[in-house]
């Protein structure tokens, strides 16, 4: 940071706002990268520092983005121009109510079993070609372990080698979300698929190569969350399998039916949902049961099961008149 920058004032807030967040155990991943994207929009600008005009233009230029991304990038800078409000009382700060309000996120679209095995297949028809076989399989495992695992996309993207123990079946999943580690244990069906991936990337990526990321693009490169979203997306598309389907499912919704196939299973052999919920909980690596509940919106699927059994266990009771 130089002094002879022209957005040096702007410079030091930003450094002294990230620093204090980081000190208190706060996420600063996104704030930096929100505030470097206004950073570099006031250089081509070439604004000396943020004002009334500047934010304007700058949420302007966002207009592309999702709204709740909108909404969400505003109120970072928000933010910092709160905290740095409290040094420099003439600094500018955004008015808070013209940033609009979140608004619902679509409910997920609900992924069979039978589509999952329908999606796996057309990957393994496709037609070998030269260097093709590597993303095929990664497109492959990338599909199982969020379906059968209920991996998010990031979780995925940052597994590396030495994160896998393919004799067991674990894989150790680091600083996540909200801050947690935790080992995640395969069903053997999954186990094999990854035995088979690990054997497809050995094939294509010495040992000596440095990439030691398990999902890899190429010998030296391995995936992004955007760009393994994407890859899986075509996929998807090419399929055909939601061709007459309302809405494509989005990636994310592969960790959502995995939540729900477990939550039925449940149902199916008898078994304490309530109490199985913490162990759904601590799996899927949510801080608390509450946020493993945004999972389990109305599904018809479940909730059919959870009829029935109240009606085996309640029915005499409602026909009886005692309710």
């Amino acid at each position: 940071m130089s002094k002879s920058s022209p957005l040096y004032r702007f410079d030091a807030a930003v450094q002294s706002y990230i620093s204090s967040r980081r000190a208190l155990g706060r996420a600063v991943r996104v704030d930096e990268y929100v505030l470097r994207r206004l950073r570099t929009y006031l250089i081509q600008a070439g604004d000396c520092d943020l004002d009334a005009e500047s934010f304007e233009r700058w949420c302007r230029q966002l207009r592309h983005c999702a709204h709740n991304t909108q909404v969400d990038w505003a109120m970072m800078v928000y933010r910092f121009c709160r905290y740095r409000r409290r040094r420099e009382s003439q600094c500018f700060l955004p008015e808070r109510e013209t940033f609009g309000r979140h608004r619902p996120y679509p409910l997920p679209t609900p992924i069979e079993a039978d589509q999952v095995w329908r999606l796996l297949d057309f990957i393994s028809r496709r037609p070998a070609s030269a260097g093709r076989d590597l993303p095929y399989a990664v497109h492959r495992i990338a599909i199982v372990l969020m379906y059968t695992a209920g991996l998010r996309r990031g979780e995925l993207a940052r597994l590396r080698m030495e994160d896998v123990d393919a004799e067991t079946g674990v894989l150790r999943i680091q600083c996540s979300k909200f801050h947690k580690s935790r080992w995640v244990p395969l069903s053997p069906s999954a186990t094999r698929e990854l035995r088979m991936y690990l054997r497809v990337r050995a094939a294509f990526i010495p040992r000596t190569q440095l990439n030691a990321m398990l999902l890899c693009r190429s010998a030296e490169h391995g995936y992004t969350v955007e760009g393994i979203s994407q890859a899986i997306r075509r996929v998807m598309c090419r399929s055909g399998i939601w061709t007459n389907a309302p809405r494509m499912p989005r990636v994310h919704d592969f960790r959502h039916a995995f939540a729900v196939e477990a939550l039925r299973r449940w149902y199916e052999e008898g078994r304490d949902v309530q109490s199985e919920l913490p162990k759904l909980s601590m799996y899927m690596g949510h801080v608390s049961i509450a946020s493993t509940t945004y999972y389990l919106r109305f599904m018809p699927a479940v909730v059919a099961l959870a009829s029935q059994r109240f009606a085996s266990a309640c029915a005499d009771l409602i026909e009886g008149g005692a309710l």
